[in-house]
């Protein structure tokens, strides 16, 4: 079996927190969450407003270490919700920190409806990379925990992601 360490960054409502948990309970991967050093507003529409200037300006603010050496690792998975059609950026903070070349990669996205570039953007930001078994999960548009991606679908890749790690199913 491969090792799998699931990173995740998550904001407020915990969406990619809630799909990453079933992801790391369906495996026992480990699990590391990015933390800005300064936190974001607790208020929906200011960190929304904050995110958006965030991405168009390419700001990544500073991380938290997170605790987990990626070289320990076989495959990464990388969980974050999508702000303004990218990665968080946050998220884009620890992508820049790793060397990616050669490793196994499986991004795993939340959105309120609108995927974005991310998967391109991830497959640019780690470059040297293989990306495998790419999962955009869709909640609610209103940044609701309601998940409108049906559950047999994330229960299907959760298993793909298991074959990936040589886990039987």
């Amino acid at each position: 079996m491969k090792r799998v360490l699931i990173v995740c960054y998550s904001w407020s409502n915990g969406n990619t927190l809630r799909v990453a948990g079933m992801l790391r309970d369906a495996l026992g991967a480990d699990y590391a969450e990015i933390k800005t050093a300064v936190p974001y507003p607790k208020d929906y529409n200011e960190t929304v407003d904050q995110g958006q200037r965030e991405v168009e300006e390419g700001f990544t603010p500073e991380i938290e270490p997170i605790g987990r050496n990626p070289d320990d690792y076989e495959i990464i998975v990388l969980a974050t919700p999508i702000w303004w059609y990218t990665m968080a950026p946050a998220m884009l903070s620890y992508v820049r920190s790793v060397d990616w070349n050669g490793r196994t990669v499986v991004p795993l996205a939340t959105n309120g409806g609108w995927p974005g570039h991310l998967m391109d953007d991830i497959r640019a930001e780690c470059r040297g990379a293989r990306i495998e078994c790419p999962m955009e999960v869709r909640f609610d548009s209103e940044g609701g925990p309601d998940m409108v991606t049906p559950e047999k679908d994330v229960r299907s890749w959760i298993g793909s992601v298991k074959a990936l790690a040589g886990m039987p199913s």
